[in-house]
């Protein structure tokens, strides 16, 4: 029998609300996240632990975290 294979969360990015500030980069603590020019991207969705300190810090509500 093997794990139970893991839930991944569902991050949600605004493309017209992100400025491209990178506080949401900066604030991962797992890398989860990269600039792609000038808007956030998800890097390594698996290495998400559902902190939510990208969606919290993101002063343009651009980022969402769900389970």
């Amino acid at each position: 029998m093997g794990e139970a294979a893991k839930k991944l969360p569902r991050i949600v990015i605004n493309e017209k609300f992100c400025k491209g500030c990178s506080i949401c980069v900066d604030f991962c603590p797992t890398n989860v996240l990269e600039m792609k020019g000038s808007t956030v991207a998800v890097k390594d969705l698996g290495a998400c632990t559902r902190c939510q300190l990208c969606d919290l810090r993101c002063p343009d509500f651009a980022i969402q975290v769900f389970d």
